[in-house]
């Protein structure tokens, strides 16, 4: 079999350090999107800060286990990470147009707005 050799020696650091380091992503994340309550941009990019601390999580595992499917699954969660954002970020701009405000009462008036 071929031996896979990577920048860092993944056997030297204990599983539970990784998951750790995601883990707290994750709750900054968590926080961020709690305790905001005005601006959409930091909700937006806390929310990719969570997709991307759960696919980490896939990562280390599929290091750790030596399968590809964690990998795989890692770049779905990025790819639907980012279709998230193109459309809030479009629905931004779309409140920013109508209304001159980016906050979360705006936004919700935009959107009933749009569909009514």
């Amino acid at each position: 079999m071929f031996r896979l050799f990577y920048i860092i020696n993944w056997e030297s650091i204990p599983l539970m350090v990784c998951l750790n380091f995601s883990f707290f992503l994750f709750v900054i994340g968590l926080v961020g999107i709690v305790f905001n309550k005005k601006s959409f941009l930091i909700m937006l990019l806390c929310i990719e800060l969570m997709f991307f601390s759960i696919s980490l999580n896939f990562i280390f595992f599929s290091l750790y286990s030596f399968n590809v499917m964690g990998q795989l699954y890692s770049l779905l969660i990025v790819t639907t990470a980012a279709a998230e954002t193109s459309i809030g970020l479009s629905l931004m701009v779309l409140s920013y147009r109508l209304g001159d405000k980016l906050n979360y009462s705006s936004l919700i008036n935009c959107i009933f707005n749009f569909f009514i």
